[in-house]
């Protein structure tokens, strides 16, 4: 009888803890259609440290292509996940449970465009003569199917506090990890267009877009953008450009905090580049940027005139000549060769003698397409970009590789020969060559080239196992500094990592054990002779342990030997210390660890611990006793 109400209580238990925890997201009275966030803005939900906007206009002056990336470090992260926590609160289950999880990060991702649908672009355009302040305003708004919406790192892996979601919380996805919403990991959130669709904004038509002596303004709502910039791309009309920009903090022009440049892409289109900062005490001032565009052409317009930092006819302008589009001249190089009332807008225009060879700006950089010549020689004018605003003075300047560079394909150590070959562009030439890997260089090896080749060695050190490219920078008279990329096919030989462990010098013993005899120390040292990191891992009777404490290249780790004796061996442990380096390659050491009891029995010792204050307390090994006499006299009773 007891028996059977005994059944009955644990029935009744686990069906109330059923009903009580199995609360679908429909039973909380709310739906993901009545996520609501109407009035915000993408800064409201999403609050970061800096984020790059792009705003794309497309030809049917219409519909736009919004583009956003946020970082968001630190305690910026942890009110993110906050915010997103309690977004959905009764919408998605542990939603406003202060844990964020990857159930509600999905949601993120799938119904996160319903939100932003809501919100404010902070966007809006004008037609007509400059507009300043609160008009009507032709506002951008959000096409929520065209909306894509992506995070990084929201639910840090290596945040120590992840956990599986409770497996009472249901519903929930499969493996649900979830991470405190004061997780202050640094994340990113991205929206983009989805890649289904051609537009995520729309707004009304602008109806005399193209026509001659057109105006319209562009206003930005920057109020609590604490560090943006907002880049806007026109479609092509002949003789768009820039005509003047401020911005207003109530009102107030205040140009300290932000700066509106014109560029130019390269394909006739004009971009705007606005940067913007916003200082969170100054809350809840409003803070506009206002930019005004005309196809007016512009009055006594000035041509540019070259500088005497402009390069002399028949200078060398190096390149790598390989018949794409390539790098020729940056923005910076060229920014102080020409002077012009705007100086923010002038550009290369260059027309070469030789079939085959191009150029064009893109943004201010100059880039080259060579033909099948070895050199280009072209004539170049500085173009303000406005109608009659090329410069009355053209200069003359050789487009070509100086020198050529290779090697024998394949995987190298720690040095790599490289064959250098000028090609007699100029007569003598200092350069520079190094390894170079994800943007960061080796040592390098500095050569001469007159008109011959040269073979030299250089050093791989520094540089990780993997691929690698050559770096060239390269200096002679008559010519444009060189910095250069060669791929020539090259690979580091990846160097297995090397693994110690230490003897005690005073007894010749590699473990110290605990004072229970259930665990050992080890401690030696491990290190990657190709300089990167090296993760550690010790195995015992099956049982692997990754909890190593490191000071620089030492390590000491202790080990349980509590599997082993549930499996009978405990006479010898043998441990297999692993060492795997960044490239995945593995150097295990094995030792064997005798019992220090084993002479006198094949157990450790259960023993009590003697020290200042000792109580007298049974060991382990008693409360067993008592337990298994226990278990025994109630068999015995039973029977």
């Amino acid at each position: 009888m007891k028996g059977r109400l005994i059944a009955l209580l644990l029935a009744v238990l686990m069906a109330t803890m059923s009903l009580t925890n199995n609360t679908m997201a429909e039973d909380s009275g709310r739906q993901i259609d009545d996520i609501d966030c109407s009035g915000y803005y993408f800064e409201d939900l999403f609050e970061y440290d800096n984020a790059v906007f792009k705003f794309e206009i497309l030809d049917d002056w219409a519909t736009a292509d919004l583009y956003a990336n946020s970082w968001v470090n630190e305690t910026r992260a942890a009110t993110v996940r906050d915010n997103l926590d309690g977004l959905f609160d009764g919408v998605v289950a542990g939603g406003g449970d202060d844990w964020i999880s990857t159930d509600e990060r999905d949601a993120t991702r799938a119904f996160g465009a319903k939100c932003i649908a809501d919100m404010y672009t902070r966007i809006g355009l004008r037609e007509g003569m400059p507009h300043r302040g609160d008009v009507s305003w032709n506002n951008a708004t959000f096409v929520e199917e065209g909306i894509g919406l992506d995070e990084v790192n929201l639910i840090p892996e290596d945040h120590p506090d992840l956990r599986n979601c409770p497996p009472t919380r249901t519903p929930q996805g499969e493996n649900c990890k979830e991470v405190p919403v004061s997780a202050t990991n640094n994340l990113e959130i991205s929206m983009f267009t989805s890649p289904d669709k051609d537009h995520n904004t729309r707004f009304n038509l602008l109806p005399n877009h193209g026509q001659d002596n057109w105006n319209f303004t562009v206003a930005m709502n920057a109020t609590n953008v604490t560090s943006a910039s907002m880049e806007f791309t026109f479609p092509y009309i002949d003789g768009l450009r820039m005509v003047d920009w401020t911005i207003h903090d109530d009102g107030v022009e205040n140009l300290a905090v932000g700066s509106v440049v014109q560029k130019n892409d390269g394909e006739g289109n004009v971009r705007v580049v606005v940067d913007i900062t916003y200082d969170k005490s100054d809350w809840p001032m409003n803070r506009y940027v206002f930019f005004d565009m005309t196809t007016v052409e512009k009055e006594n317009n000035i041509r540019p005139e070259w500088t005497p930092d402009s390069p002399e006819d028949n200078t060398i302008i190096p390149i790598v000549k390989d018949g794409t589009e390539v790098f020729a001249i940056s923005g910076e190089t060229m920014s102080s060769w020409a002077s012009d009332d705007d100086d923010e807008n002038w550009g290369l225009n260059c027309s070469f003698t030789e079939p085959g060879w191009s150029s064009r700006m893109i943004s201010d950089d100059l880039y080259v397409t060579s033909g099948s010549s070895q050199t280009g020689t072209a004539e170049c004018l500085a173009d303000d970009t406005y109608k009659n605003g090329t410069s009355n003075l053209s200069k003359t300047w050789i487009f070509g590789q100086p020198a050529t560079f290779s090697a024998t394909a394949g995987e190298y150590r720690d040095l790599v020969e490289i064959e250098s070959t000028p090609t007699l562009l100029v007569q003598n030439m200092a350069a520079s060559i190094a390894a170079s890997q994800d943007g960061g260089d080796g040592d390098s090896t500095d050569i001469n080239l007159g008109s011959s080749s040269s073979t030299d060695t250089i050093s791989l050190s520094g540089i990780s196992p993997g691929e690698f490219m050559i770096h060239v920078t390269a200096s002679s008279t008559g010519m444009l500094d060189w910095d250069a990329y060669f791929d020539l096919g090259l690979e580091k030989e990846n160097t297995p990592p090397v693994i110690n462990i230490f003897i005690d010098q005073f007894d010749g013993t590699y473990a110290t054990w605990s004072s229970d005899f259930y665990s050992f120390s080890l401690s030696g040292d491990a290190v990657d002779p190709d300089g990167g990191v090296v993760d550690l891992s010790a195995n015992l009777c099956g049982e692997t342990t990754t909890s190593f404490t490191r000071t620089g290249a030492n390590w000491d780790t202790t080990i349980s030997t509590a599997r082993c004796v549930n499996q009978g061996e405990t006479s010898q442990y043998n441990v297999i210390i692993s060492a795997t380096d960044s490239a995945g390659a593995i150097t295990t050491m094995e030792i064997s660890i005798p019992d220090p009891n084993a002479g006198e029995n094949n157990t450790p010792a259960i023993i009590v611990d003697e020290g200042e204050d000792s109580s007298g307390l049974p060991s382990i090994g008693i409360f067993a006793t008592m337990i298994s006499m226990l278990g025994a006299a109630i068999l015995l009773r039973r029977d």
